[in-house]
């Protein structure tokens, strides 16, 4: 053990003297370099991770969020947006941009099993995970393999969709940002001298793309690209690269900012959280200062504000709390995290906080009999999976299993077309006697878990998690006391909107609808 230390202390000595030697400063494109024709009305979307509404409305109240409470008061403001599931914003960005759920854009999850590669992909979750995994492989899947290979290439972007329309967009920290212009990614000399990546990584993205230090503009960014601040993956870093369009009169049609930071406040500090709130409030006003007026900067520019997921509660008992997939290694032989896939295992996991895919790699193992190791467990919510004949749901409570289609006599608020048959609680649906579907704590539920179920390839479970829930498995991140998402229940999924400078809104209060709106509002403001 001591041995180990010593060796890991003698690591992070040499990255440090390799920081200190090389610096993490990469070059600095130069927005005059960009011709970009700005829309009479541009569109800025303020995504920020983890907002909800129940927090966002008491900040409102305390008077700790000037900018957002003026954008709500001039504008519209949604409190309950349903979002993408798995509820992990890899997937709910894809959604975003796309206009489908994950049986079309290809996205699963944060962590997900490649059966075409055979190999656990994770875009980045723990730093125990990234080790195991290989941070070359997690750095190539996050800066490449997201956006230019995982993403379905049947299903178009708003930037692809906007470049098609001779319009232009620009993505500022956006974990999504496919689209049809050819950027070079500048990586950090940390980076390249370890030969994680190499020096530069071309990849298509809109006409403005910005992402940390691996392609800035802003020369005030210089000081929050650095590895302690997320090598420019930070609230402040989105801000400037925003503020130095607004300054060079350079926003395009479509504009998405993703801000990061105060998701992983509320993972620490649990959803009531208000300090982050606060503070990513402090960034929209100094965004709007830019403007002679705020008055001036809403006549001028749509601004829509979106909290891409919700988290829930997860208890400090960790005992109770956890939902340990890493017993199944008692029973059978579960791939071990960064290893090959050998042709002796059996089981892999994919551990996304509050949901989780449980593969079944031996076709010798049974849904019935894995689902027989969760069925009893009150901690969670539902199990669902897939065969030739249908999608299956079933739960401790439920009297029998649920089984859905799509294009049957069933009609849910969203006009969608569902086949049901068995016990509908399994979902927490209720049916009329004019077939029309009403949907309880699993919002848009049919056609989110028809979108996870049918994602990828390969044999799987999923396992869905209850309030006050998460899942772990090998070296999987934790959150005792603090939130979780991941999950089809409300708390994870509903999220608020503040639609301003414009009357237009969605068809539903969805966000795989938003694609069409965007479409709609920047072509009626050219």
């Amino acid at each position: 053990m001591i041995k180990k230390v010593i060796i890991v202390l003698i690591g992070l000595a040499l990255i440090l003297a390799v920081i200190i030697w090389y610096g993490f400063s990469t070059p600095t494109n130069d927005i005059e370099d960009l011709t970009i024709s700005s829309s009479s009305k541009p569109v800025v979307f303020l995504l920020i991770d983890s907002l909800m509404d129940e927090p966002l409305q008491k900040a409102m109240e305390e008077g700790r969020t000037p900018a957002l409470t003026f954008l709500a008061e001039h504008g519209q403001y949604f409190p309950q947006i349903v979002s993408s599931y798995p509820t992990m914003s890899v997937t709910i960005d894809s959604t975003l941009l796309t206009g489908t759920y994950a049986n079309k854009h290809r996205i699963p999850a944060l962590a997900w099993y490649n059966a075409e590669e055979k190999r656990l992909v994770n875009y980045g979750s723990s730093s125990m995970e990234v080790f195991k995994l290989g941070a070359e492989q997690v750095l190539h899947d996050n800066a490449y393999n997201l956006n230019q290979e995982h993403l379905s290439k049947n299903t178009s972007t708003i930037f692809e969709d906007l470049y098609e329309r001779q319009d232009q967009s620009a993505s500022i920290n956006g974990l999504v940002y496919r689209g049809n212009q050819q950027h070079n990614l500048h990586i950090p000399n940390i980076i390249s001298t370890f030969n994680l990546l190499p020096n530069t990584v071309h990849v298509k993205g809109p006409t403005f793309l910005s992402m940390g230090s691996l392609s800035q503009f802003s020369s005030e960014n210089n000081k929050f690209n650095n590895i302690w601040p997320r090598m420019g993956f930070n609230d402040n870093f989105t801000a400037n690269e925003l503020k130095n369009l607004i300054q060079n009169d350079m926003l395009p049609a479509f504009t998405l900012a993703y801000f990061p930071s105060l998701d992983k406040q509320v993972h620490e500090n649990g959803p009531m959280h208000l300090d982050g709130i606060e503070q990513v409030d402090q960034q929209i006003q100094s965004i709007l200062n830019e403007y002679p007026t705020w008055e001036e900067a809403i006549k001028n520019t749509s601004f829509i504000v979106y909290g891409d997921s919700g988290q829930a509660v997860i208890g400090e008992d960790e005992e109770e709390s956890f939902i340990n997939l890493k017993t199944l290694s008692e029973k059978y032989q579960v791939s071990e995290l960064g290893g090959p896939i050998h042709t002796e295992d059996q089981v892999i996991l994919g551990v996304n906080s509050r949901m989780a895919y449980i593969y079944l790699l031996d076709e010798n193992i049974t849904y019935q009999e894995m689902i027989s190791h969760f069925i009893e467990d009150p901690r969670i919510g539902f199990i669902a999976w897939k065969d030739n004949k249908g999608n299956h749901v079933l739960t401790e409570e439920s009297d029998s299993k649920l089984t859905f289609q799509p294009n049957g006599n069933y009609t849910d608020q969203y006009q969608q077309n569902w086949e049901l048959t068995g016990d509908f609680s399994a979902l927490d649906l209720s049916v009329n006697n004019k077939n029309r579907i009403e949907y309880g704590e699993y919002p848009d539920a049919l056609a989110r878990l028809y979108g996870a179920l049918h994602s990828h390839q390969g044999r799987y479970l999923i396992v869905d998690a209850k309030p006050g829930h998460e899942f772990i498995g090998e070296h999987s991140p934790t959150h005792p006391g603090g939130g979780g998402h991941g999950s089809l229940h409300e708390d994870d999924s509903l999220t608020p909107l503040i639609i301003t400078g414009t009357n237009k809104t969605p068809k539903h209060r969805r966000t795989v609808d938003f694609k069409e709106w965007i479409l709609e509002l920047t072509n009626i403001q050219k």
